[in-house]
């Protein structure tokens, strides 16, 4: 790795940089730069057949053919509308989706009876309307072709009377030996039904035996809170209780089901001002993260010391047997820090620890806070069934099925034979197993692998329940009639229990009319109106630390090797969705792949640069990837992804990546040691920060309370160009720098919005992505410790637009509202407003990328949208249709649109509330208060574009405390 140059500060604030290759003047991205149109480069000679393949979401249709149940057909209009149908008009349905188990609660917009996009549900008290990119996402996978559409066995296709008469006959076994020989595995699951029919089948059948799996989820992330307070917790910090957070390497705003509601918290708790502080976040992390990213004070410390830190801040404390550790010198200043404020704070502040960490570390947290007396942090039970012959984890089935303890094995919504720890061997044991069943949407690695798969119905044609991350009790209602020959479930498990086709809805049903008791049918239609169940929440208030002995973790030799999941496809479950494969990850900006990510540090000392290829050694197993050198990384820490290497996701996932559970110990899951050797080969990575670049130098701005004493107010810039005709609104965005938490939600959000199309891998390495908005990504400062800024970007909708000047045939147009639009049919793909613009935020449509026309993915495009052909410029619109919707229903009702009422899907999906939206004609709109706002600047400002689209700067960190 060339050893980075140093850039002098510019005199509006210090260069920000978007890569190492930039700051060390690489001649190959010197080269990239220079290129005058770097995203016209030709394909390659293969690229073209690997563009259809990874296409799976959206041209593979082969196997919809011979479905007979399948919906798809070519669309035919209606001659007679039928009765009660209102063609065109949307309805809402509140429902959830899941991830890890945990419900994510939505609004699911349906066009004629099908779904096209999810938005938080606003009266849900977890999210309280806001998402992330696995929720906008989930509509996406249930149009997926290569969802499992019927039972079969052994690959042969079978029907349900066939698996009913086969459950049958296992009853009769169960039923003779008091379930004797029948095992089943779990996912993580939260669902109130599920665990209540699992507690059911347990009575019936007494021997029965229940162990649980989930790769990320469940026990195997809990066991850390076990060590801390004596049983496994899902903790969650109360950010509204805090003026002061310590994280020991734990990404709270990051990826998961917890995202959401933590983010919203803490960005409200964060809200700064002139006269209120705000929340002051402190972090010590091996592996950058979105959490990191926001800090004031950060210190890159290896994976292997974070233990220590925190028995340094317990010694602070006097925490009993604490002793005072060795640390370096920056990590007792970084402590020193930490441990001022934590006692300026008096009683408000909180120490957090990552759910992959260690013992140690958790056990040292737990007694700090303790010692705080940090009102701060909830724990709240994991769910699981109440019963006694819960066995335990993935092992101890493979440990009970080595000694012929399983007969028959019955695995719901789990895939161990692709994450197990390759350890394991659980593809030798189900092979040991007389019947084995799998449930799943998928018929993934494990299903392909068992005797019986039954497919499963996405939650989006389900009847179910489950519960979001705050305990809340969430009602899953059908938003679609399910496409295939499939079943829920809880019509599975009812099976099991003997109860032969129940209806989709009875087994959620039974459950909830035990629980809401008089009047149910009334209650139960309020539930399904507002998603959730009132008053229905697991927490335990009063959590104490466990006055169990510390086992600091074992220091071997070697480099720290930390395994996460993947920020986009998370631990696998979402490796065919085209959405979340294209979607940059918020600090690498990488896409359709994973990376080993090691520090600048241990670059140097490898002669490692980005693409490398390198072999990670654990104890007796390898892999090899790509490698991937992230500022401010630990200099002996190496991250694995988890969630690529499939080999049975479907034509989108498979072959992607390397499979980094393949090297996972069983005993250390998250956390161990291993070595690295550079292979001398290298590929080009898809990653997308370097495209689109802009030249200025205060790209995100930073200010302190100096800086804003004064309102600032818009000055006119004298123009050449004529004055526009004026309407009576005008609509501007304001993005808040602080608040960013660079999630990539609302990209995601407006892919579905704006039917936004994939272009795969190969496109994307050549600077040719089509999403309407980026998350741009910089750095400043040393590589070794950085300080890290998001800045979304979309489209400007300049007053005074150059692209509007250049564009030879009008294509690009100002409406009288100031919203840049593009008029698809009159353009000639000259390119030149893309030229001419100095945001570069202007897409074009280089290949006809539409979906076959009878690919299922067409029901997922939103109708009020155009689908886009071959050769036209695509960019942010905010969300014209939404605005257009507004100004019908305003007419209708004769009156003025009210602030608020536009909500672009960007800002709409934004878990922090950093995109406001709005009528800056209107003196009274959020959106003209935020333009007013001393932190308020306009994005290279002196192009004289005049931006509708501008920005709130970044808060320096406090003195002392940067």
């Amino acid at each position: 790795m060339r050893r980075p140059a140093t850039k002098p500060d510019h005199p509006r604030g210090p260069v920000l940089w978007s890569s190492l290759e930039e700051l060390s003047g690489d001649p190959a991205f010197e080269a990239w730069v220079d290129a005058e149109y770097p995203v016209a480069a030709t394909f390659g000679p293969t690229a073209r057949r690997t563009f259809l393949k990874l296409m799976g979401a959206s041209f593979a249709l082969a196997g919809l053919t011979g479905c007979e149940k399948s919906p798809f057909v070519a669309a035919l209009p209606y001659v007679e509308q039928p009765q009660g149908t209102d063609v065109g008009v949307p309805k809402y349905y509140a429902t959830a989706v899941t991830l890890d188990g945990y419900a994510q609660p939505v609004i699911a917009t349906t066009y004629s009876g099908r779904p096209t996009k999810l938005d938080g549900n606003p009266d849900h008290p977890a999210t309280q309307g806001r998402s992330d990119v696995f929720m906008q996402a989930a509509v996406l996978d249930l149009y997926d072709p290569d969802r499992a559409q019927a039972p079969n066995r052994r690959g042969e296709p079978v029907t349900w009377s066939d698996v009913q008469h086969h459950i049958g006959l296992l009853r009769q076994q169960w039923t003779q030996s008091q379930g004797e020989g029948l095992a089943l595995l779990l996912g993580h699951s939260t669902s109130p039904t599920l665990i209540r029919q699992i507690e059911a089948l347990v009575r019936e059948f007494p021997k029965a035996r229940i162990y649980e799996h989930a790769a990320v989820g469940g026990g195997r992330s809990l066991e850390s809170t076990r060590a801390a307070y004596g049983q496994p917790l899902q903790l969650r910090p109360q950010f509204e209780n805090c003026d002061v957070v310590v994280s020991l390497d734990d990404d709270f705003l990051g990826a998961g089901p917890h995202q959401v509601a933590n983010a919203r918290a803490w960005s409200a708790a964060r809200h700064r001002t002139a006269d209120k502080p705000g929340l002051a976040l402190y972090m010590a992390e091996a592996v950058p993260s979105t959490t990191g990213a926001m800090a004031e004070a950060r210190v890159a410390v290896d994976a292997s010391r974070t233990w220590l830190i925190a028995q340094g801040l317990a010694n602070s404390y006097d925490v009993a047997g604490a002793a005072k550790p060795d640390l370096s010198a920056k990590e007792q200043r970084w402590l020193d820090r930490a441990v001022h404020a934590c006692r300026s704070a008096r009683g408000r502040a909180l120490v957090t620890c990552s759910r992959f960490g260690d013992d140690a570390t958790a056990s040292w947290v737990a007694r700090t806070n303790e010692a705080l007396g940090a009102n701060a942090l909830l724990g709240a039970a994991a769910p699981a069934p109440n019963v006694a012959n819960a066995k335990g984890l993935l092992s101890d089935l493979v440990s009970d099925i080595g000694r012929s303890a399983v007969q028959t094995l019955v695995m719901i919504d789990a895939n161990p034979a692709y994450t197990a720890p390759a350890w394991l061997a659980f593809r030798d044991a189900i092979a040991k197993v007389r019947s084995s069943v799998h449930l799943g949407i998928h018929r993934d690695e494990t299903g392909a692998l068992c005797e019986w798969h039954l497919p499963l119905t996405h939650t989006l044609e389900s009847w179910s329940d489950a519960r979001s991350i705050d305990g809340t009790a969430t009602i899953i209602q059908p938003t679609i009639t399910p496409f295939y020959d499939v079943r829920t479930v809880h019509q599975v498990i009812a099976l099991l229990l003997g109860q032969m086709d129940p209806l989709p809805e009875a087994p959620v049903r039974d459950t909830w009319r035990a629980a809401l008791g008089d009047d149910f049918e009334t209650k139960w239609t309020r539930c399904l109106h507002d998603g959730y169940v009132p008053e229905q929440r697991t927490a335990l208030p009063n959590i104490r630390a466990a006055a169990t002995a510390i086992v600091p973790p074992l220091l071997d030799d070697g480099l720290d090797i930390v395994f996460r999941p993947d920020p986009t496809i998370w631990d696998g479950s979402f490796a065919n969705n085209a959405w979340l494969q294209e979607l940059p990850k918020p600090l690498t900006t990488l896409t359709w792949g994973n990376v080993i990510s090691i520090g600048p540090a241990l670059a140097m000392r490898k002669d490692l640069t980005n693409g490398d290829h390198v072999r990670i050694r654990v104890r007796d197993r390898s892999i090899t990837g790509p490698v991937w050198v992230l500022p401010g990384q630990a200099p002996n820490t190496v991250a694995l992804s988890l969630g690529y290497g499939r080999s049975k996701a479907g034509r989108v996932g498979d072959g992607l990546g390397y499979n980094a559970y393949e090297v996972q110990p069983i005993d250390q899951p998250w956390q161990t040691k291993g070595s690295l050797h550079k292979l001398g080969t290298r590929e080009t990575l898809a990653v997308t920060q370097l495209h689109h670049r802009m030249e200025g130098f205060d790209f995100v701005r930073e200010v302190n309370v100096a800086d804003t004493d004064h309102p600032k107010h818009e000055r006119s810039q004298p123009s050449l160009y004529p004055p526009k005709p004026s309407a009576q609104n005008a609509w501007g965005m304001v993005i808040d720098l602080d608040a960013c938490i660079g999630c990539n939600a609302c990209v995601a959000a407006c892919t579905a919005e704006n039917n936004v199309p994939v272009v795969g891998s190969e496109q994307v390495k050549v600077g040719r992505e089509m999403h309407w908005l980026r998350i741009a990504r910089y750095y400043a400062g040393d590589v070794q410790e950085p300080r890290s800024f998001f800045q979304p970007v979309p489209c400007m909708h300049c007053e005074l637009a150059p692209c509007e000047m250049g564009c030879p045939v009008h294509a690009t147009t100002h409406s009288p509202e100031g919203v840049n639009q593009m008029v698809y049919n009159r353009c000639i793909g000259t390119r030149t407003c893309s030229s001419y613009c100095p945001y570069k935020v202007r897409r074009f449509n280089f290949f006809d990328y539409r979906p076959a026309s009878d690919a299922p993915e067409h029901a997922a495009h939103n109708p009020d949208v155009t689908v886009r052909s071959r050769g036209v410029m695509e960019k942010c619109t905010y969300c014209t249709q939404r605005i257009e919707a507004a100004h019908v229903a305003a007419d209708k009702e004769n009156r003025p649109i009210r602030d608020g009422e536009v909500v672009t899907a960007c800002q709409s999906a934004c878990p922090t509330k950093a995109i406001v939206f709005g009528d800056i004609r209107n003196p009274d709109s959020e959106v003209s208060r935020l333009r007013g706002d001393g932190r308020h600047y306009v994005l290279l400002e002196e192009q004289g574009t005049r931006p509708r689209t501008t920005y709130l700067a970044r808060w320096k960190p406090r003195e002392g405390q940067g």
